[in-house]
């Protein structure tokens, strides 16, 4: 069930939580207190944390709110891990422009999007090839958004290769949805919690490999959302869109996270580069 603003919701019932096969929908409103859904099949009422459903034949059962966690979630940084971001503060960071960092602490200690005055994309000091990768986000609520403008932003692998972030709970889970790769490929199964609840991405990635100027070998990504496999070994035929420059690095490069102008924020960045552990 997602909030779409102004009294009205929106439900989806699935065999299961990582489906994509929908078994019905229905449109609510907010009355008296409780969101009430109204299909040919029968009524549905949700309050609190309990959705009651009565079938067409007047038999009910109830569904209940199951709050999931990553099992990655506060995961600590190995020995060796190079911590980008711990809370404590934003030296590691740069707008694109090689600016001082524009975005902010928050009081919760996250890393937060700040659109004013200046919207930019911000990026490591420090550059990467082959890495493993794990950092947190919560996307803002905004339910009177819809597509790409609900809670957009972006981790950009080398500052070329997008892992979508977006509000895409309950969504179909295509590319341009959270835990794609933007116009590459969709994530296996849409693993996206709902607005203001952390999430994790773990990435291993494995940057192309160059003699010269000829490329001979793409780079290859793996994705694992709130701890699921989204994207095994994604083949990576070009840089995606909105990278930081032109083409693919043919070496090292920073990771850049999206300023979509949205309040995005971002907590317990670390990264395993190759020979360390």
């Amino acid at each position: 069930v997602w909030d779409k603003g102004d009294g009205k919701f929106q439900a989806r019932l699935l065999p299961d939580f990582e489906s994509r096969q929908m078994l019905a929908e229905a449109e609510g409103k907010l009355v008296d207190g409780e969101v009430v859904f109204e299909t040919s099949a029968g009524k549905g009422a949700l309050s609190g944390d309990t959705l009651t459903i009565t079938k067409e034949d007047g038999t009910e059962f109830e569904l209940k709110r199951v709050v999931r966690k990553s099992p990655t979630e506060g995961a600590k940084p190995p020995e060796g891990a190079v911590v980008l971001f711990d809370g404590s503060s934003l030296d590691g960071w740069q707008t694109i422009t090689g600016q001082p960092a524009l975005w902010k602490i928050a009081e919760n200690g996250a890393m937060e999007v700040v659109t004013q005055p200046k919207h930019t994309n911000h990026e490591t000091k420090e550059t990467f090839g082959d890495m493993d990768l794990h950092l947190e986000f919560r996307t803002s609520f905004m339910p009177h958004a819809r597509g790409q403008a609900r809670a957009n932003s972006g981790v950009y692998v080398q500052g070329s290769y997008e892992v979508q972030v977006l509000d895409s709970y309950a969504l179909e889970g295509v590319d341009n949805e959270c835990g794609g790769i933007y116009k590459v490929g969709a994530p296996k199964v849409n693993m996206a919690y709902p607005p203001l609840q952390w999430q994790t991405y773990d990435i291993s990635f494995k940057a192309a490999k160059w003699d010269g100027d000829r490329k001979t070998e793409n780079a290859r990504i793996t994705v694992k959302h709130n701890g699921v496999v989204v994207q095994d070994n994604m083949e990576l035929p070009d840089a995606t869109g909105g990278a930081r420059q032109k083409g693919e690095p043919k070496g090292p490069a920073p990771l850049m996270l999206q300023d979509h102008g949205d309040p995005i924020q971002f907590r317990n960045v670390w990264a395993v580069t190759a020979g360390k552990s």
